[in-house]
């Protein structure tokens, strides 16, 4: 059977990030995609110029409309803005209680501008990790979560994925994935953690500079993969080998004039 997958994040109106991005990548990776707008950015490659929310009880009226009708069986959370929707977000899915949760802590775009107000974290922090099954932060997002400066070693990167792992509800099989990609140097070592088992996933840093919603596009992967995969850690090589391929074969497009997006239909067109 096809899953149903939803995205509950924001629209990049250039197409890399986002809803957007979200809905290509669980596309290309065999679910059905639906999506939960919860707000607005006026966005290219080259930054984010104005950000405007969605009401909270408009966000929850999508929400609580979907799952009425649509059988869900993961959902991936990415930039939610303020904190008043961070916590209708986090209340609409305790009550629905999907199978999957993605929670890909969005703060920062590519460009360096902020996506997240800091009200908005701690409700993040308080509210919807518990709710995850998997978190995906880099290493800035990571240090911000536990209120600390980002690391730079792979050993430093271990004893992060455990601090994290401790803000998560322990009921369940619930898992980090903290991206290396911003570690110095030429790798790009994944840390996953659930507790107990603790998996790197090497990589190799690809020279390109289109990697806009490289983030968006990891977590809407593992929104599409968890239903269809046995376990965790297969869904998560999975989805990193798909964001692998896109990122190769970005340079294909010929988006903007800044950070462009990753090729989510690599394997098609």
């Amino acid at each position: 059977m096809t899953p149903n997958t939803l995205t509950i994040a924001s629209v990049d109106p250039s197409g890399g990030a986002g809803i957007l991005a979200d809905i290509k990548a669980m596309s290309a990776l065999g679910a059905y995609g639906t999506a939960v707008v919860a707000a607005l950015t006026a966005q290219n490659t080259l930054g984010v110029t104005g950000i405007a929310p969605v009401p909270p009880d408009f966000v929850a009226q999508q929400i609580d409309t979907l799952f009425s009708d649509v059988r869900i069986d993961a959902v991936k959370i990415g930039m939610l803005g303020q904190q008043p929707v961070t916590r209708t977000v986090a209340e609409r899915l305790a009550h629905w209680k999907p199978a999957h949760i993605v929670l890909d802590p969005v703060m920062i775009a590519k460009s360096g501008d902020a996506l997240l107000e800091k009200p908005a974290i701690a409700e993040l922090r308080e509210s919807l990790l518990p709710l995850a099954t998997v978190m995906t932060p880099n290493l800035p997002e990571a240090g911000v979560l536990l209120e600390t400066s980002p690391v730079e070693t792979l050993k430093e990167m271990r004893r992060m994925a455990e601090r994290l792992r401790r803000l998560m509800n322990d009921n369940g099989h619930r898992w980090v994935f903290l991206k290396g990609g911003h570690l110095p140097g030429n790798d790009t070592i994944d840390v996953l953690y659930d507790g107990d088992k603790l998996i790197e996933l090497p990589g190799q840093r690809i020279a390109t500079r289109n990697t806009h919603g490289t983030g968006c596009t990891l977590s809407a992967a593992l929104a599409a993969l968890l239903p269809q995969t046995d376990s965790f850690p297969e869904a998560a090589q999975r989805a990193k080998d798909y964001l692998v391929s896109a990122i190769l074969r970005a340079d294909d497009l010929a988006v903007g004039h800044g950070h462009g997006p990753v090729h989510h239909f690599h394997q098609w067109w």
